[in-house]
């Protein structure tokens, strides 16, 4: 391959003569270029690492950009909600140690965060925008881990609630300490039974949520791989209106 532009020096195939001594900038140059290739080099072989120690994971390397910003996008948004919040308890605890706010202020606050963590405990019902998922599983090969990844990317993707609902039962609001078992078709989700097909109603950023199912080598992807198929139906509003039961704590209680 011949480089435009940049005169190639006489051909030595075949011979072993000893090249001329090349002046001292060239051998700047030489030198220069030879370190270039090493750091591309070493470079190269950084990435390699990191996508081979990566890809079994998350499956993000072979993701298109677009769908990659989605993910980042949500991920800074909810660091930005997060620093929000903090900011938000912060100027609200400045105001009542002052005593500007007085108790309205403080009765406005507490009635704020319990119905947000109300919301997060799944004992009140929700209402907003989101997306409707059905898991069709017509070989009864879909899984509980097939499920409980699909849940738990939708958790990822910044769902703030989420129900599941089999072909004839209640639905189930996933909580905090969710946990689900047993085989294809035919799983267990809380201990309470749920067949296929599987209904899962989320509420979120209806576009970051299907993004995130929609990742190759995601969601999408490992139902299909199951011998399944999952249906992403956007909406700008859902209701979830499955409630759980909160049990006492026999240990645990809040410190000091």
């Amino acid at each position: 391959m011949q480089d435009n532009g940049t005169p190639t020096g006489p051909r030595t195939e075949g011979r072993h003569e000893m090249p001329p001594k090349p002046p001292a900038r060239s051998r700047g140059r030489l030198g220069f270029g030879l370190l270039a290739v090493l750091l591309m080099a070493a470079l190269g072989v950084g990435i390699a690492t990191q996508v081979s120690s990566t890809g079994s994971g998350d499956n993000l390397d072979s993701a298109r950009p677009a769908d990659l910003l989605v993910v980042l996008g949500n991920l800074n948004q909810r660091e930005a909600a997060l620093r929000q919040e903090v900011a938000g308890l912060e100027q609200t605890l400045s105001k009542l140690e002052a005593g500007g706010g007085g108790s309205g202020a403080a009765l406005d606050e507490a009635k704020a965060r319990l119905s947000a963590l109300s919301i997060q405990a799944g004992t009140v019902a929700a209402v907003g925008p989101g997306v409707i998922l059905t898991v069709q599983d017509p070989g009864t090969s879909v899984g509980s881990e097939v499920i409980l990844d699909l849940l738990q990317e939708l958790r990822a993707a910044g769902a703030e609630a989420i129900e599941i609902q089999g072909a004839s039962a209640d639905p189930i609001r996933i909580g905090v300490d969710s946990w689900v078992t047993g085989g294809g078709g035919n799983i267990t989700v809380d201990g309470r039974k749920v067949s296929a097909p599987f209904r899962v109603v989320a509420i979120g950023d209806p576009p970051t949520l299907a993004a995130a199912l929609n990742i190759p080598g995601g969601v999408v992807d490992t139902v299909a791989r199951s011998g399944g198929q999952l249906r992403i139906e956007q909406s700008s509003q859902v209701t979830v209106a499955a409630l759980r039961d909160i049990s006492p704590r026999q240990y645990a209680r809040p410190g000091n």
